[in-house]
């Protein structure tokens, strides 16, 4: 490895390289025993994302210079989509990516491109929505209930949609949504909702992948960055999308958000750090200057009550980030999110990138994903809850994260009540769901049955039903 003076946050790495040498090196040579701390395998990284407003940590980590503080160099490259994103992970043209949370499990087992991938840093909680274009909207509202000042109730159910959809149906009308990949925490959440309302999403099987076996609604992969304009073409009569996606279709008056994804799963697991077992084997040290990074960049984002968001969005709305109006990003960083055109709601959490253990990877997420991938198909077979926490512990990592945490606290960083030292990476059972169903991670099996639409038990698909073995 190559020594590199480590710059404080305050100077970009070009800046103080245009210092006189000797003088940068007396100027800053005090903090580079941090970084001293780690000797690390390699400090030229080039990492990647997709242009979401979830991708915040690694730019913060950058602008910030917490990335530099380790004594890293990190070059932030967006991608075309999610497929190319994970396939340059596995090649190693990049050293780690933005990832979505079922990327790196679906990846480990096998579905789609096969590869083990590792995640020791859960990037965010929450932050996507489901929108419909405005005549689905306009078909929607009658079944809406209205509070005392006329407003429509929020959380909308699935269960006025299942209605228009019956419509279209009647018309010999398909009914098309958007969501981003097939393992994306889009379809799920997508799927969940639709299904919570008595509308089937459809199967996958190992015969056919379109995951549209005996759907009430067809959902295929769109880009993020297309949805808006993919809605307005009339492609799709619905999405689901992160943000700025969601208030981009508000803002352009072609769409309105229903539900977020909070009210389907209260502070939900979003996105994830990922980066090849191999990659990881190989940079023990490295890795945990990263996942230190990203810890400080989660910090940052959530301190004092979401002070530095305002800050954030600027950020973000840079064209080599998101490169999104400010004011897009804005309505759902800030605190708020708009539904119907001026009908704008305080939602507080619907952005979290610390608070609440946001950035701990716990085993639970990973097996609900695994839950969800069941319930659809694309997990053809029935298996046991212990296939199920074996593959979560071989693919999410609280151990890496947590040594990166107490690196952080033992140096001042953080403090230790932020983490959760001493779990045993499972989340208590919770019941806040749109429909409220009980989710326990060490009983995915117990969860699966109680749902009235999905594959439970020795169910599979075969052909366009769903038979018991």
């Amino acid at each position: 490895m190559t020594s590199k003076t480590v710059f404080p946050m305050t100077f970009s790495r070009r800046a103080a390289l245009g210092l006189g040498l000797a003088a940068a090196m007396t100027a800053l040579a005090p903090l580079a025993a941090d970084a001293a701390a780690l000797k690390l395998e390699k400090d030229e990284l080039k990492l990647g994302f997709i242009k979401l407003t979830d991708m915040a940590p690694l730019a913060i980590a950058k602008e910030k210079g917490f990335f530099e503080d380790e004594g890293l160099y990190v070059t932030l490259e967006p991608q075309a989509n999610w497929k190319v994103l994970l396939d340059r992970v596995i090649s190693g043209e990049l050293d780690g990516a933005h990832m979505l949370a079922g990327q790196p499990l679906g990846a480990t087992i096998g579905y789609g491109t096969k590869a083990h991938v590792v995640t020791a840093f859960s990037m965010d909680l929450n932050g996507n929505g489901i929108t419909v274009s405005n005549d689905v909207w306009e078909a929607m509202k009658p079944f809406l209930a209205k509070d005392k000042d006329g407003k429509v109730v929020h959380p909308i159910k699935a269960d006025a949609l299942k209605k228009v959809i019956d419509q279209y149906r009647a018309a010999g009308k398909p009914f098309n949504m958007g969501m981003v990949f097939p393992v994306s925490t889009h379809n799920y959440e997508l799927r969940y909702w639709l299904a919570s309302g008595g509308i089937n999403p459809g199967y996958y099987s190992p015969d056919n992948v379109s995951g549209q076996i005996g759907a009430d609604a067809l959902l295929s992969v769109t880009p993020p960055p297309q949805m808006p304009s993919t809605l307005e073409a009339g492609t799709i009569n619905g999405y689901c999308v992160g943000e700025p996606w969601n208030q981009a279709a508000v803002f352009k008056g072609i769409g309105v958000p229903v539900i977020t994804d909070y009210e389907i799963w209260k502070n939900n697991p979003e996105k994830v750090f990922g980066v090849t077992a191999d990659w990881a084997s190989k940079n023990p040290n490295t890795h945990l200057a990263v996942v230190k990074a990203l810890i400080r960049a989660g910090q940052w984002l959530d301190e004092n009550n979401n002070a530095n968001r305002a800050e954030a969005v600027k950020i973000l709305a840079k064209p080599e980030y998101v490169g999104a109006d400010a004011k897009v990003i804005a309505n759902s960083m800030t605190g708020t999110f708009e539904y119907e055109k001026g009908d704008k709601r305080d939602v507080p959490d619907f952005n979290v990138f610390f608070r609440y253990n946001a950035t701990y990877p716990y085993y639970s997420d990973a097996v609900w994903y695994l839950s969800q991938m069941r319930r659809w198909g694309q997990i053809a077979e029935a298996k046991p809850d212990a296939w199920f926490a074996d593959t979560a512990k071989s693919v999410y990592r609280p151990d890496i994260y947590l040594s990166a945490a107490k690196m952080l606290v033992d140096e001042g960083k953080a403090k230790a009540a932020d983490f959760p030292f001493g779990s045993d990476g499972y989340r208590a059972p919770t019941n806040e769901f749109i429909d409220a169903i009980t989710f326990d991670g060490k009983k995915p099996n117990d969860y699966l049955k109680n749902f009235a639409i999905g594959l439970k038990g020795a169910q599979s698909v075969v052909g366009n039903k769903v038979i018991a073995k």
